[in-house]
């Protein structure tokens, strides 16, 4: 089974944005968009089915369900958005998929994207920053299909890609092949630790403050903000314990030579 969207009702938009949020480095794009679909309470108009998904199912209460992403739709100020977001994406490890998968996934999405009224997608996705993360509040890094794109998040807050760089997975694929049927918009990595497998609601939080900002969204940060915190201090707390080993270690380098 290709990649197929069931819409739950009809939408015919005019110049909306799609915000994309899939599993990925840190979870961060994961963790950003289910705080705006929490806060904002979007409405669910479409479901998106895969063969690239895992070859598994969701039961509740004893019942059956297809694994699957969801689409979302919400008015704000008169402009229309979108959201896509669920538990899965392609897989990027290749002995599990493929690059076909992955291209068959992005490419049924835009198009249909595009028949519905979407001119722009901004996708949202986790940066690995290593350490760097340990120490630094989050920055949110911005690649875009232009530079006047760029220029717009720069604008409010994002800080600019390196000069190069890969972009992996759903979040770079679909604004990749938007750009090749014309629709302009950008990939939005927060500063994160690839081992923080669990998420990292500090570079989430980074990345859902410049979305309102951009989109003059209304959202209460109250219950992120706590999440925030916590993994900040537990950041705070480790550096500490780093800093303690790194003074007991011998210096190795010492020389009877002044």
């Amino acid at each position: 089974m290709p990649t197929k969207i069931l819409v739950l009702k009809k939408l015919s938009l005019k110049n909306a944005t799609l915000l994309v949020g899939l599993p990925g480095i840190g979870l961060v794009g994961k963790i950003s968009v289910d705080y705006l679909l929490k806060e904002l309470k979007p409405e669910r108009v479409a479901e998106v089915l895969s063969d690239s998904f895992p070859p598994s199912v969701h039961t509740k209460d004893s019942k059956i369900f297809l694994i699957k992403n969801d689409i979302f739709y919400f008015k704000h100020k008169e402009k229309d958005f979108l959201f896509l977001a669920g538990p899965v994406q392609p897989a990027l490890d290749m002995k599990f998929g493929s690059s076909q998968e992955h291209y068959e996934f992005a490419e049924t999405l835009v198009n249909f994207f595009k028949s519905i009224g979407v001119t722009e997608i901004i996708t949202m996705a986790g940066v690995n920053v290593g350490d760097k993360r340990l120490n630094e509040k989050p920055k949110v890094v911005v690649a875009g299909t232009s530079d006047e794109v760029v220029k717009e998040w720069v604008a409010v807050g994002a800080k600019e890609d390196k000069k190069e760089g890969l972009i992996s997975g759903a979040a770079g694929l679909i604004v990749g092949l938007g750009r090749l049927h014309g629709l302009k918009g950008a990939c939005l990595m927060g500063e994160t630790n690839a081992q923080l497998i669990y998420g990292d609601q500090g570079s989430a939080k980074s990345l859902v403050e410049l979305i309102c900002k951009k989109y003059k969204f209304k959202v209460k940060m109250k219950s992120l903000d706590k999440d925030a915190k916590q993994i900040e201090k537990a950041f705070k707390a480790l550096t500490q314990q780093l800093e303690a080993v790194e003074e007991t270690k011998p210096d190795n380098n010492l020389s009877y030579v002044r």
